[in-house]
């Protein structure tokens, strides 16, 4: 079963929560962001260039047109395949362990997987950034001390979902742990 709903970021913009339910145990959570607006890539591209034939009018130095074209097609790459992610997974499986896959605007995906035996447990947690704002993390169980924790790890870093979202997943996530530690417990 898959369900699609619409949700805000922490400053307003579009995000479309993807939520696809394969079983009790194993469910995955796609976040998007709106890709790249062609009309903010042109102002900056024209900006850019404006300046670069404004300098270049002064000083007479073609090196200087020639520089910003190149500065402003690697800058344009960097962003694309280091800065800009389009799209972050989240896929839970209580027998197996918590999968993170963020995809860049180039295609690009960098994934990292958390076995279930590390987890203790998946909250909302709070920070002061200007502004109080939330965020989901997995708490990590630490191997020394039984009831510590030893990392924290956040989910949907980029997309910065509201709360409103973050309660959505964190309620399948806690299904889930909650099914996982019922199957685990039983004989």
């Amino acid at each position: 079963m898959e369900e699609e709903r619409s949700f805000s970021d922490i400053c307003g913009g579009r995000l479309s929560l993807q939520c696809r339910y394969y079983s009790p145990s194993c469910r995955e959570f796609c976040l998007s962001s709106p890709r790249l607006s062609f009309r903010s890539l042109t102002a900056v591209t024209c900006t850019v260039w404006l300046a670069a034939y404004g300098l270049f009018t002064l000083c007479e130095n073609s090196m200087i047109l020639s520089a910003a074209i190149f500065i402003t097609l690697l800058g344009l790459l960097g962003y694309l395949h280091f800065v800009k992610i389009d799209q972050e997974t989240l896929l839970i499986i209580d027998s197996l362990g918590i999968q993170m896959t963020s995809s860049y605007a180039s295609g690009k995906e960098s994934t990292t997987f958390i076995e279930m035996g590390k987890v203790k447990d998946v909250v909302i947690n709070e920070a002061i950034y200007m502004k109080v704002i939330y965020y989901l993390c997995i708490l990590l169980k630490d191997p020394v001390e039984p009831l510590g924790i030893s990392e924290v790890v956040p989910v949907f870093q980029s997309a910065k979902p509201r709360l409103d979202c973050l309660i959505e997943v964190y309620r399948s996530c806690q299904e889930i742990l909650a099914h996982q530690k019922d199957t685990s417990t039983s004989p």
